[in-house]
């Protein structure tokens, strides 16, 4: 019978990082603390825009979205790690494998998207402050929210659908987690197509992204120099930079692990790269937006007087 025929169980070995027995339990409390932090400022986001009627408005709806894409894009990649880390069998089934290389795509992919709408939505309140309101409605937003999914949602079944429909000639996912790449590497047939579509959808997304991004910000960047004024400048700058820099962030870590897919020789750099893509934009989106957004600072500050008060 020929490899690529072979019929193998629909279990998954997944290849893991290899971690000296000292560094197993640190590295494992380390993800934990990382996971629960952004769990608990996330969540704590969440809940404070749904609770509070003042801050259901269409910017705060824009954190709600960022926050969901990030709880579900780690909830389906930390946890498993965590326990493949202090286990000595890593084990998944092939169903489990896909599922979770479909979220996490759709993660990155969303994750992109709703950065795009958030540079519009400075864009129109640092530029057009006196019509804010009118442009960037409810509906709009909801809109503008719904395409950022709906498109992530289809390229990445796209995505995913060529890859399962591959036979399977290996059992070993080489890497420490799942991911379009990793699953279709399990096969024998010729992935041409996989690599031409994922090319396309990485040519895409990254080309919307940072155009959609870069025309705002350089538009930004012209109203404020041919204006002239300090407090449109002050303005800008306080709340563009949080958002250029977790953007950057976000952005190189997502190309480190697409470059490195292509040079096998550095495999636990391309992990860890995936690694922080996922969690340093999560943990860091709640505490830098909510600190910079007035409204939310603002009601942060008053819960938190009022519990030191109860103590």
């Amino acid at each position: 019978m020929e490899e690529n025929a072979t019929v193998l169980p629909d279990i998954l070995e997944v290849q893991g990082f290899d971690i000296s027995p000292e560094f197993t339990y640190p590295l494992f409390f380390l993800l934990l603390f990382v996971y629960s932090s952004l769990l608990f400022s996330n969540i704590g986001v969440l809940m404070l825009i749904i609770t509070e009627k003042s801050l259901h408005q269409p910017m705060y709806f824009l954190f709600c979205n960022l926050s969901v894409n990030d709880l579900i894009g780690n909830t389906v990649l930390l946890p498993r790690l965590m326990t493949h880390i202090i286990s000595t069998e890593r084990f998944i089934t092939y169903n489990q494998c896909v599922a979770q290389a479909f979220h996490s795509h759709t993660f990155g992919s969303a994750a992109h998207m709703i950065l795009i709408i958030m540079a519009i939505d400075r864009y129109v309140a640092i530029c057009h402050p006196l019509r804010y309101s009118s442009i960037m409605t409810t509906r709009t937003v909801i809109g503008l929210s719904a395409s950022a999914w709906g498109v992530s949602l289809v390229l990445v079944s796209v995505l995913i659908g060529l890859t399962v429909r591959l036979s399977r000639c290996k059992s070993v996912i080489q890497n420490a987690y799942c991911d379009n790449a990793s699953l279709f590497k399990l096969s024998c047939d010729d992935v041409s197509i996989n690599n031409i579509y994922g090319l396309f959808f990485t040519v895409l997304l990254f080309t919307c992204s940072i155009g959609g991004i870069g025309v705002t910000y350089i538009r930004i960047a012209l109203i404020c120099w041919m204006r002239k004024s300090k407090e449109l400048n002050n303005r800008a700058l306080q709340t563009c930079t949080s958002h250029l820099v977790l953007y950057l962030i976000m952005l190189w870590s997502g190309f480190l692990t697409i470059i490195l897919h292509r040079f096998p020789k550095y495999p636990d750099l391309r992990k860890i790269a995936y690694i922080l893509f996922h969690i340093v934009p999560a943990n860091l989106n709640p505490i830098i937006y909510g600190m910079q957004t007035r409204s939310l600072r603002d009601k942060i500050t008053q819960i938190l007087q009022g519990k030191v008060r109860a103590i």
